[in-house]
């Protein structure tokens, strides 16, 4: 993908999208990148016509395949931009931490800023809680320390934490269903990781676990859009 970006400006190869996308085991055809893709922002900034690049990439080959996933670095960058003004729907991932909702002010801020300098309306269709569940994360040793600490200083206080936990989950997934049409929670899943670490899909690598069962429904709600 840096090349392709690349292709933009005078001076470097002429490399287009179907000239970097490649078959994987499972079938999905992919447009990889790598870290030299940071390198292309700087460069970015020098055109007026930035936030169309990959849209322009995209127009050769867009009808070729059923879908196009567009997966964007988690920073509010060009690359953001970028997959938002390219994407027809846009699917927001937030983890359980406390700093997703602010998090989604950020992204309603550059919704508005694409909508006000590019034109066209942009819209968050629909949020997928990764990670999803109370009890279910497996306890690191930083887990372990934190919970020392809570009960050194607070006794037996600290035995309640799952349950206020619980109901932090509660209120957030209820945020999160004021602003989105769509909310999916998926749960806690071990497979998730051992799938990354194997370079496959879930639904390949482990397509009956918790986590899979339920991206298959996001799936089925999507092939419905």
């Amino acid at each position: 993908m840096y090349d392709v970006y690349m292709n933009f400006f005078e001076g470097f190869p002429d490399i287009f999208l179907e000239d970097v996308i490649i078959e994987t085991q499972s079938g999905i055809s992919l447009a990889p990148s790598s870290l030299d893709l940071v390198g292309v922002e700087p460069y970015l900034y020098n055109i007026d016509e930035r936030a169309e690049i990959l849209k322009e990439a995209l127009q050769p080959v867009k009808d070729a395949y059923d879908h196009i996933l567009i997966d964007t670095p988690p920073s509010m960058g060009q690359f953001v931009i970028n997959g938002l003004v390219a994407a027809d729907k846009t699917i927001v991932t937030l983890d359980s931490g406390i700093f997703a909702l602010k998090g989604i002010e950020a992204l309603t801020t550059i919704f508005d800023d694409i909508e006000e300098h590019v034109g066209g309306k942009i819209a968050a269709d629909m949020a997928i809680l990764t990670r999803w569940g109370n009890g279910s994360h497996p306890v690191t040793p930083i887990d372990e320390i934190a919970a020392f600490i809570k009960r050194m200083l607070y006794g037996k206080a600290a035995e309640g934490d799952g349950a206020s936990e619980a109901e932090r989950l509660d209120a957030f997934e209820h945020e999160v269903k004021k602003l989105f049409p769509s909310v999916y929670a998926v749960p806690f899943d071990g497979s998730v990781s051992e799938a990354q670490h194997h370079g496959m899909p879930l639904s390949a690598y482990a397509p009956e676990s918790a986590a899979a069962r339920t991206y298959r429904e996001i799936t089925e709600a999507i092939r419905n859009w």
